[in-house]
């Protein structure tokens, strides 16, 4: 395995950056370039044509000199965002460590934080640069840009893009750790730059898996609807955002458990309801699919500094009208033997070697299929969003912010200054009106009770749910 790791133990980068004024853009370099060369694996690949975008909004101001200072340190560790990519000539993606740079904007706005809050699952919310993830593949275009926003109450947005094809979220909030350690001066974390991602999963996957492909290769009328889908999503779905308090994932574990007879996770029971309670909505009464991305490293023993996508997927059919304690039985049974029956890279790879690697692009996620309904939820939860300081004060909230709206995403995180649960979910324009109506938020909340307690800004977002 040591011949496939290169760890970044840098300390004292540079900072290529001048001071810049408000509504201005810098270019934020480590000030040296390993010339690590990270050769991209599968799980990349099948990314490499999309974007993350989230913003982090804290209550008092960032001084953005210092966290662009913080931020080359940063990057000194994790030198695959400041650099670019390029298409090998077998067709393979690499990331070249070149520290061309991350543009930096810091800007102002007229809004409160409340009125931020508001307006961030809005495809032109102006909180985030997004990257260009298509683009990017030939070069040329950075991979992470940070967007700085002075807010009128005081407050401040940071906004982070960044392509998926450098990694996961638990990549990034890697590398977020790192930043915030910077600036505050605290112990930064281990993080290891993977040269060949394949290799490397070679080395840590068990040598059999599930036999289950994460993609398919869709006919030709099939392609051309997920063409449209793809077209069309900004005028036909819809975003809506949803808060839990704490104590309604509580209640549901208690009946739920007792329902299945088993001891269920909080995930279970709130991806089993609101699955049920969208279905219901809905009136689907047809068999509808569930796809929840896995964080690898958990079950191959993988240290949480390693960069990369190490994601593998739960992939299941949900029968009609399925009671939500089954739900969310079946999501334990599954998680639980993760690995005997939902790892499937060996699978992918293997059917990919037989198609072709030629007609990867070709290929879509299992997760993607909107004429199925297929329902994908990737939790977020416990990657520490919420335990990042920078100078002395942590998020006081912090979303996905809109890039591209395909319907039956979701994702699912902590909420205001940590506490609950917000799940921001794309649907339909038809069932997104219907879970904003009093129908829908009653059957959503169904296990909340009078007594509960909601954060303060809670009450100051748009359209929360």
């Amino acid at each position: 395995m040591d011949e496939v790791l290169t760890e970044q133990r840098t300390t004292a980068p540079a900072v290529a950056t001048t001071t810049a004024p408000a509504d201005a853009t810098r270019t934020v370099r480590a000030g040296s370039a390993p010339g690590t060369t990270v050769r991209c694996g599968l799980p990349d690949l099948m990314l490499a044509d999309l974007a993350v975008s989230v913003v982090f909004c804290f209550p008092r101001a960032l001084d953005a000199d210092r966290m662009a200072a913080g931020l080359a340190r940063a990057l000194a560790r994790a030198p695959i965002f400041a650099g670019r990519l390029r298409t090998a000539p077998d067709g393979t993606l690499e990331i070249r460590c070149t520290d061309d740079g991350v543009p930096f904007t810091t800007a102002v706005a007229p809004d409160t934080l409340p009125e931020v809050l508001g307006r961030l699952t809005l495809t032109a919310a102006g909180y985030t640069d997004h990257v260009q993830a298509t683009a990017a593949r030939t070069g040329g275009h950075p991979l992470l840009t940070v967007r700085l926003t002075r807010l009128a109450d005081g407050g401040t947005a940071l906004g982070c893009s960044w392509h998926h094809a450098l990694g996961d979220m638990q990549t990034f909030m890697v590398l977020m750790s790192a930043w915030s350690a910077a600036v505050e001066g605290t112990e930064a974390p281990e993080i290891t730059v993977v040269e060949d991602r394949d290799a490397y999963l070679d080395s840590v996957l068990p040598p059999t898996d599930a036999g289950r492909p994460g993609f398919r290769l869709p006919d030709a009328a099939d392609a051309a609807r997920l063409t449209r889908e793809i077209e069309q999503a900004a005028l036909a779905n819809r975003t809506v955002q949803v808060y839990f308090t704490d104590d309604e994932p509580a209640r549901m574990r208690a009946e739920f458990s007792e329902q299945a007879g088993t001891r269920l996770s909080t995930n279970d029971v709130l991806t089993a309801h609101l699955m049920s309670t969208l279905r219901q909505l809905d009136e689907n009464h047809d068999e509808q699919y569930l796809t929840m991305p896995v964080n690898l490293r958990r079950f191959l023993d993988a240290p949480p500094g390693v960069l990369g996508n190490l994601l593998g997927e739960v992939y299941l059919a949900g029968p009609p009208d399925q009671a939500p304690a089954e739900l969310a039985a079946a999501i334990r049974a599954a998680v639980t033997d993760f690995t005997g029956s939902h790892l499937s890279l060996r699978a992918s790879r293997a059917f990919l070697d037989a198609l072709g690697r030629e007609r990867l692009r070709d290929c879509v996620p299992l997760g993607f299929d909107p004429a199925r309904k297929t329902f994908t939820l990737s939790s977020w939860c416990r990657t520490g969003i919420y335990r990042l300081s920078f100078e002395g004060q942590r998020p006081s909230f912090f979303s996905p912010t809109g890039n591209l709206p395909l319907p039956w995403v979701s994702w699912l995180v902590e909420g205001f200054e940590g506490s609950g649960y917000l799940l921001t979910v794309v649907l339909p324009a038809r069932l997104a009106a219907k879970v904003r109506s009093a129908a829908g938020r009653a059957a959503l909340h169904q296990f909340r009770e009078p007594a509960d307690v909601l954060p303060p800004l809670a009450g100051a977002v748009r359209k929360l749910v």
